[in-house]
């Protein structure tokens, strides 16, 4: 049978896509250009999700396992590709903003009490990614998230079952992430290897000694702005607070795993100009500009709604703007990642590596 040859209208499904502006009743001639502009931004929202969904499963399930010098590069390559997109998803808010108070609120009753907390997509990515329930933030009613995503009637929905399937899907890419760091071999030594407990006890005491030399050196340098004994004496304990931290964050409140987990972050980005280390920090840097596109889209969101309709309450009942400032203020996922920042030093104080040929490229 020959190969049937396609034009590019049958391909990309042009005629299904173009047919699916209508709203509630499907007949997008009865509708003003505004809610055709409102249905179809929220339809490529949810176009850019799945896409999002597939590259972050991706990007898990090669840290989930052992994962070579070769593949690492395409679990950034899928972190970098997820921030470009969900940056389109930010830029979509101009459209939207096109949009005056009144030409929304001409149509904003047809939506009542639909919400885009019902957006299931963002709930799988917000799981996928590892934010735990526990820190969610209510909408604003009784019942959890997963209540709000079903019918009104309380029936079930395909929104509901997507999310639940998701629950099922560990781990999640924080957990892979997570153990993926926790494989690293810290000076040369691995969680399995022979010493490699003591090789994290001198990691750890070699860095936080050339820590606590940087903020010592910063604290003097601050210390030429005091105007009195007293502004000394707080700089003193603003800086002494800064070297507790990271004995605190290294200690990790006495759970080993975790303190290990940290150990190789700040040991990745210490040492980052090693070879066999370059593409470790890329997949560091690519997951936290992955975070931060999220958090900024939150926000971004935040302020489109203020722009929009204010402060009043929203289309499903929710908080409105105040709900979405909780969201982009506490949504974090990676936060030993984003701590890791407050804690890196120069690399010219970077202490003497013991054996760097470990971490150098070998010849086959």
């Amino acid at each position: 049978m020959a190969a049937k040859h396609p034009n590019y209208w049958e391909y990309i499904r042009v005629d299904d896509l173009l047919a699916l502006q209508g709203g509630l009743d499907g007949q997008e001639s009865d509708l003003a250009n505004d809610e055709v502009l409102f249905i179809t931004v929220h339809q490529i929202y949810e176009l850019w999700f799945k896409l999002s969904l597939r590259e972050l499963t991706t990007m898990r399930d090669l840290l989930a396992r052992p994962v070579g010098e070769e593949r690492m590069s395409e679990a950034v390559r899928s972190a970098r590709r997820v921030s470009v997109v969900i940056q389109r998803c930010i830029d979509h808010f101009d459209v939207i903003e096109t949009l005056t108070t009144r030409e929304y609120l001409s149509f904003r009753d047809k939506l009542m009490p639909a919400s885009g907390f019902q957006s299931a997509q963002m709930r799988q990515i917000e799981i996928l990614m590892g934010l735990p329930d526990s820190e969610r933030i209510g909408l604003g009613l009784d019942g959890s998230y997963l209540q709000a995503l079903r019918a009104h009637d309380g029936a079930p929905s395909s929104a509901e079952a997507r999310v639940r399937l998701q629950l099922e899907d560990t781990p999640s890419l924080l957990e892979a992430f997570e153990d993926w760091l926790h494989r690293t071999p810290i000076l040369g030594a691995g969680p399995g290897d022979p010493g490699a407990e003591a090789a994290v006890d001198r990691f750890v005491a070699a860095y936080s000694k050339a820590h606590a030399a940087e903020v010592g050196a910063s604290c003097e340098h601050a210390k030429h702005l005091a105007q009195s004994e007293a502004d000394s004496q707080k700089l003193d304990a603003r800086y002494d607070k800064e070297k507790f931290a990271l004995v605190e964050f290294l200690e990790a409140g006495g759970d080993a795993r975790r303190r290990r987990i940290r150990a190789a972050l700040l040991f990745l980005v210490t040492y980052q100009d090693l070879p066999l280390l370059a593409w470790p920090n890329a997949l560091l840097e690519a997951v936290n500009e992955l975070e931060q596109r999220f958090v900024i889209f939150r926000q971004r969101h935040a302020r489109m709604v203020e722009r929009t309709i204010g402060r009043r309450t929203g289309t499903g009942g929710s908080a409105g703007v105040d709900y979405l400032d909780q969201t982009a203020l506490k949504y974090r996922v990676f936060k030993d990642l984003w701590a890791a920042r407050t804690f890196q030093i120069r690399r010219q104080a970077t202490p003497q590596l013991e054996d760097t040929e470990f971490f150098e490229f070998k010849a086959p």
